[in-house]
């Protein structure tokens, strides 16, 4: 048997900062949780022997005591659904964990076939009742998600449809998601005569060092090919598990789904991707200066991610929680004092484990506080990422108050905090910085940050549309077919200015978004455009502008996301916003050709 190796180069002082979830669920005995979710179908069952056959007919006052009961099973189920998330996450081979989860998913899925009727239900009911309802003042607190949730109409099914769908999905797609991680856990990435997690390895594409970025690059694509065949097999159960579905609900194109979810329309989602392709040229120019500022003659795929300058800082876990609430402090003594919460009260887990689910996230719980994770291993990049999920969080706790229904934020709109943190941060430091060559190193990471979040994301949505209409016009893809996507969609971006080699053609088998979240990556696009809009506000009004941010951010999704963003003063119908956003990535790239000369 392999002795795990620790993914870190040296101790960072994250090691022990793991999170408390005994918020979400105080005792985890078998006996516990089972009287838990004995409590929680109860009540579901109570909720529908009282409300079924009735939500099309009840007035303003009745349909909010509804749905205020509904939130309170909502709230009940979202914790302990969250305590074993989160707990499957740091160790996903764990199989006690990954037992508690999969009772949990099966569990909801019984919950939501209990609960279905009320949404079908109000979706039927006659427009000219609905839109009185919806206008009293008893509704308002839940306005917004009943008004959403009749664009569904045309999309849902029958009852008994609905059901079987949710029965079934539990071996489905849920399954196949879960199968996915734990799968990519389980791999032993070999480097340097030791056995790393994926996101140990990948971690070395920002080495300093040429050789061991290759070595790293060749340590995925060998650990992926171990499992490529099923990983082969599990998108193509998934593109065609959603073609069956998006084809029962009569959505037109792969996309229709994820669209109407994020409250925007198939053509803003293409006028997005058409802004962001066009602008491949600010892609081949950056690469092409980084080529030349790291002496090679050609650029590798390995290549992207190496530093330019002196190599990478390390900063402990100590540092890094300054350097974040440092910056958010700075914007907003408000900011810094909620981040500074997720510290104190061990709202965080951050150790870099053998086992741990790679990657970072926020995970809101309404009725009790968010948590972050994420894997810190003391690269800058980390306490970029660090910032990121904290931006998340305190928009998640900024909103908490608009409740179940109303603080969640489509994914339009999620990214904004996420990204504006990493802006503060990165701000603050180059601002702070004397050296020029240390802040052109900070300018061009900051630009591959940029680029990972728009151009590349964008390249993947290509490569999305790409599998989703093959295998909707041709059936079953082949590995080599999936490749050919992946190099033809990721070259397109480059434009020549990195050489893609034959090894990174299966890099897309890894990425979880295709399979958790089809026709999620092009929210990060559009938070990252949305903040260089915010970004130009801020210039503009100053001080004052931080207030009207913190106020978008505590409306969370309770109206449109273009009436949120109008608090902040940003337009999102004004034609011009994509290129505007793009013109300031441009200029940050005109800025590092000034620096370097």
């Amino acid at each position: 048997m392999t002795t795990p190796v620790s993914p870190v180069d040296e101790m960072t002082g994250a090691e022990e900062i793991v999170w408390d979830l005994s918020d979400l669920l105080a005792d985890a005995s078998e006996e516990n949780v089972s009287k838990v979710l004995m409590e929680i179908l109860s009540k579901a069952e109570q909720f529908a022997g009282k409300y079924r056959g009735r939500v099309a007919s009840m007035n303003a006052a009745e349909l909010a005591e509804a749905m205020r009961e509904q939130e309170e099973i909502g709230n009940a189920f979202d914790r302990i659904a969250t305590y074993a998330g989160l707990q499957w996450n740091t160790e996903t081979t764990n199989p006690n964990y990954g037992a508690l989860l999969q009772r949990i998913t099966e569990f909801g899925a019984k919950l939501e076939q209990t609960l279905v009727f009320f949404s079908l239900e109000w979706a039927a009911a006659p427009d000219q009742n609905a839109e009185v309802i919806i206008n009293d003042a008893a509704i308002t607190p839940y306005k917004h998600y009943l008004t959403e949730l009749r664009k569904l109409r045309p999309h849902q099914l029958s009852e008994a449809e609905e059901k079987i769908i949710s029965e079934k999905d539990v071996t489905g797609v849920a399954a196949w998601q879960r199968f996915m991680a734990e799968t990519l856990g389980r791999i032993e990435f070999e480097l340097d005569n030791q056995k790393l997690p994926q996101d140990a390895v990948l971690r070395m594409l920002y080495k300093p060092d040429r050789e061991l970025r290759r070595r790293a690059a060749a340590s995925v694509t060998a650990g992926l090919k171990t499992q490529l065949p099923a990983l082969t097999y599990l998108f193509n159960v998934v593109l065609a598990d959603k073609a069956a579905t998006d084809r029962l609900r009569k959505f037109p194109a792969w996309v229709s789904s994820r669209n109407l979810s994020n409250e925007t329309t198939d053509e803003a989602v293409e006028a997005l991707v058409s802004a962001v392709t066009s602008r491949y040229d600010i892609v081949a120019r950056y690469y092409n200066i980084k080529k030349r500022l790291l002496g090679y003659d050609e650029l590798y795929e390995y290549d992207r991610y190496a530093p330019i300058g002196e190599g990478e800082s390390k900063y402990n876990w100590g540092d890094a929680k300054n350097i974040v609430l440092n910056a958010f402090g700075v914007f907003h003594e408000e900011l810094g004092a909620i981040a500074e919460q997720f510290f104190t009260k061990s709202w965080i887990h951050a150790p870099a484990r053998q086992g741990k689910r790679g990657g970072a996230f926020a995970a809101p719980v309404p009725s009790v506080h968010p948590y972050v994770f994420v894997n810190f291993s003391g690269s800058s990049r980390d306490v970029m990422t660090l910032a990121h999920e904290l931006g998340h969080g305190v928009h998640m706790f900024l909103s908490q108050p608009r409740g179940y229904y109303g603080a969640g934020t489509p994914l339009t709109t999620a990214e904004t905090a996420s990204v504006f943190g990493e802006m503060m941060v990165f701000n603050d430091l180059m601002a702070r910085e004397t050296d020029k060559q240390a802040k052109i190193g900070m300018l061009a990471s900051k630009i591959e940050d940029t680029f990972a979040t728009v151009f590349r994301q964008i390249s993947m949505n290509r490569f999305e549309n790409a599998i989703h209409t093959a295998r909707r016009e041709g059936g079953e893809l082949t590995t080599e077919r999936f490749t050919q996507h992946w190099m033809e969609t990721q070259s397109a971006m480059f434009q020549g200015s990195v050489t893609l080699r034959e090894d990174y053609g299966i890099w897309w088998s890894y990425i979880p978004h295709f399979i958790n979240s089809p026709g999620y990556v092009y929210a990060y696009a559009f938070g990252e455009l949305l903040v260089m809009a915010l970004l130009a506000e801020y210039r503009k009004q100053g001080p004052d502008f931080a207030a009207r941010y913190i106020e978008m951010l505590s409306m969370g999704g309770s109206e449109s996301p273009a009436n949120v963003v109008a608090k902040a003063g940003v337009n999102l119908d004004d034609p011009n916003f994509w290129a505007q956003g793009l013109g300031m990535i441009d200029d940050m790239v005109k800025q590092l050709e000034a620096l370097v000369g």
